[in-house]
C-alpha cells in the first residue's frame, strides 16, 4: 500500500509539474504572440517610415528641378526683351554678322525649352494672345498681325503674343 500511497504521491507531484509547465508553455505562447504582434507593428511602422522618406526624397528632388526651371524661366523672360530688339535691329540693320547673332541666339533659347507661339492666322485665343489693335478684316477674331512675339517654356505660356485682330466687315 505504501507502493501505490508513493505512486499517487509520485504522480500528483507530476501532474503538478506537467501543469506547472503547461502553464508556463502557455506564458511563453502569449509572450510569443504579443512580441510576433509588436514585431509586426514595428515593421509596418519601418516601411511607413521608409515609404515616408522616400517620398520626401522624391518631392525634393521634384521642388529642386522646379525651382531650377523657375529661375531659368525668369532669366529667359528678361532676355526676352534683348530678343526683341536684336530682331527690331535686323529690320533697320542690313548686317550679316547681325543675323547670325540673333539665330545664334534663338538656337540657344531655343535648346532651353523656349518655343514661339504660333498664332498669327489663327483665331484669337485669350491665353497664347493679347489684342493690341483691331482692324477690318473678311473673317471675325483672326490674328492678321503679330507687334510682339509670344513664348512658352516647356508647355507653359511665359509671355503672351500681342497681336492685331480682325473684326468683320459690317455692310
Amino acid at each position: 500500500m505504501a507502493d501505490k500511497d508513493q505512486n499517487k504521491q509520485a504522480k500528483s507531484g507530476l501532474d503538478d509539474e506537467v501543469k506547472k509547465l503547461q502553464d508556463e508553455l502557455t506564458k511563453v505562447k502569449t509572450n510569443l504572440e504579443e512580441e510576433k504582434k509588436i514585431s509586426g507593428e514595428n515593421k509596418t511602422k519601418y516601411l511607413r517610415a521608409l515609404a515616408d522618406y522616400q517620398n520626401f526624397e522624391n518631392r525634393v528632388a521634384s521642388q529642386r528641378e522646379e525651382l531650377i526651371s523657375n529661375a531659368n524661366k525668369h532669366l529667359i523672360i528678361k532676355l526676352l526683351s534683348f530678343l526683341d530688339n536684336l530682331d527690331q535691329a535686323e529690320i533697320f540693320v542690313k548686317d550679316d554678322h547681325l543675323k547670325l547673332i540673333k539665330d545664334s541666339f534663338h538656337r540657344l533659347l531655343k535648346e532651353e525649352g523656349l518655343k514661339e507661339l504660333e498664332v498669327k492666322g489663327k483665331e484669337y485665343d485669350p491665353y497664347t494672345a493679347e489684342v493690341i489693335d483691331m482692324v477690318e478684316g473678311e473673317k471675325a477674331n483672326q490674328v492678321v498681325d503679330v507687334l510682339r512675339r509670344g513664348y512658352e517654356m516647356n508647355g507653359k505660356v511665359i509671355r503672351v503674343a500681342q497681336v492685331k485682330v480682325s473684326r468683320k466687315l459690317e455692310i
